[in-house]
């Protein structure tokens, strides 16, 4: 709320009035219509619109007005950085720490480091606004890289919502036994008191579906996926199990599978799980819910987020979906349901992204007149990725991040590419990552700074039916990191057929 949205319009305008052109992009669909409708409320009807979501006419028609200079304006995801704009003028990227940004099929590419490339050569400005900027950028700002411009203050001096965090394990210990805790008492107070004010609710939980997992207490068998190395989310709605990654789809078994017991748990919570539980605890509110299994059905996004902005509901049950970039002046409560969902994943960014994706939600809140407020819930109140929140410390955070980096050689003090080599058969894509690894290291001049880390099974070891293995190779100096990764790429052109290889030399996907 701080109206970084006026600084990209007022920038748009210097450079529409110096008869060049504009490109904005935001890391997802849901956010163009926002940012469309605020730059047509100020400019008219001279911007078009860039998404995989149009159909291949609409975006003929929309790059076409670009490409014969019928509009001044582009506004789109991640594709549309490739726009057809001769005379650019101005780049913005919103919400530039988001991982959306990052292309990671096919031609893998980062869309900030592109648009600072496209802004070198157009000789016009790049502009990154960030409430919680990437480690990368603002380091960068810190060694004088970039110019660092702050909004220390929401738009008409609104307070920043006050953030509650609940321990959720000394929670449990006040629950009767045996009674699963998913919202704490903190939460349904606040969520109670939020109703009768008037006002409305987003619950964040960044899990689908109605509960993570069916498990066997006598035997320890979970139903897990054939063709991926995860376990199959339980779907109330359509009663099934399903598979996140390939969207494999299971009946729900009477009895488990390993030993023919019929006493199986449900174990985890998900978004549907959610909605069950805030209909019962909270029978007259109207609710809806914002995931990628209902973001499926055509309209419904807008559906939610109307409603959202129309204050026709009450609460809404969402994942990262509800969490970026919206405007909702109605929303005074957020309820962050699990902070601590994907802080202990084998990812380096782990934390940053945690910390990321609570404050983002967070500052959905107390947008208009009324205060807002948040409720975080966590087993780990105390991380350093978590505590901040409380005060909305950007500074803290990153200083502690910061200094982990540095410690092991992370980015951005030091480059990172990771390898991935993947097949049918798992013998055969073990030994090729053997080789991958090996001639890696052999390019590597002894006594140089830069390590190759495995190889070893990836974190989701088989995906879609193919066993994955992966190395990374670390390392500040530049020449020789080029020279490892050249070496990898050469040799993944003599592997046998069977077997795929990835390079990415700016991994944001660890797993």
């Amino acid at each position: 709320g701080s109206g970084k949205t006026e600084v990209y319009l007022r920038a748009i305008a210097e450079a529409l009035g110096a008869g060049r052109q504009a490109l904005v992009l935001v890391p997802e669909i849901t956010l163009t219509h926002q940012i469309v409708a605020r730059v047509r409320a100020r400019f008219g009807d001279q911007v078009a619109v860039l998404h995989s979501g149009l159909k291949p006419g609409e975006r003929l028609a929309q790059w076409e007005r670009l490409r014969t200079g019928q509009t001044s304006i582009a506004v789109g995801a991640r594709s549309a950085l490739f726009a057809p704009l001769e005379s650019l003028g101005l780049i913005v990227i919103d919400e530039e720490h988001d991982g959306a940004y990052k292309n990671e099929e096919g031609f893998r590419y980062h869309a900030r480091g592109l648009a600072a490339r496209r802004a070198v050569d157009a000789s016009c400005p790049l502009i990154l606004g960030s409430a919680t900027p990437s480690l990368e950028t603002r380091h960068a700002a810190d060694r004088g890289s970039l110019r660092r411009l702050s909004l220390p203050r929401r738009v008409g001096g609104r307070p920043l919502p006050a953030v509650e965090i609940v321990d959720l394990a000394r929670e449990r210990q006040k629950n009767p036994r045996g009674r699963k805790l998913i919202l704490s008492r903190p939460l349904r107070t606040a969520i109670e008191q939020t109703m009768a004010e008037g006002g409305q609710t987003i619950l964040f939980l960044n899990r689908r579906g109605f509960s993570t997992r069916i498990f066997c207490f006598l035997c320890g068998h979970a139903e897990r996926c054939d063709d991926c190395d995860v376990a199959l989310v339980f779907h109330a709605a359509d009663h099934c199990l399903r598979c996140h990654y390939c969207d494999l789809v299971r009946d729900v078994p009477d009895v488990c599978n390993g030993c023919g017991d019929p006493e199986t748990a449900l174990l985890g919570v998900g978004t549907e799980r959610l909605e069950e539980e805030v209909g019962r605890l909270f029978p007259d509110a109207r609710t809806l819910r914002l995931d990628r299994d209902v973001a499926a059905r055509r309209g419904h996004t807008e559906h939610v987020l109307r409603a959202l902005r129309d204050r026709r509901v009450d609460i809404v049950i969402g994942t990262q979906m509800v969490a970026k970039g919206h405007d909702f002046p109605g929303v005074q409560l957020v309820g962050v349901v699990a902070a601590d969902i994907g802080l202990h994943l084998p990812d380096f960014r782990a934390a940053e992204r945690t910390f990321q994706l609570i404050t983002q939600v967070a500052g959905r809140a107390g947008r208009a007149d009324r205060p807002g407020r948040v409720v975080v819930q966590t087993f780990v109140p105390d991380h350093y990725a978590i505590a901040p929140v409380a005060t909305h410390d950007f500074e803290t955070f990153y200083a502690t991040e910061i200094e982990h980096r540095r410690a092991l050689g992370y980015p951005p003090f030091g480059r990172l590419a990771r390898v991935l080599v993947h097949g049918e058969d798992e013998a055969v894509a073990g030994r090729a990552i053997e080789q991958v690894a090996a001639a890696a290291r052999d390019a590597i001049p002894e006594g140089t700074a830069l390590e190759v880390l495995g190889p070893a099974p990836a974190p989701i070891a088989r995906l879609r039916g193919r066993y994955r293995f992966m190395c990374l190779v670390k390392g500040a100096d530049a020449a020789v990191f080029r020279l490892a990764c050249q070496a990898v790429v050469a040799t993944g052109r003599k592997l046998p057929r069977e077997v795929q290889l990835a390079l990415d030399a700016q991994p944001f996907n660890m797993l």
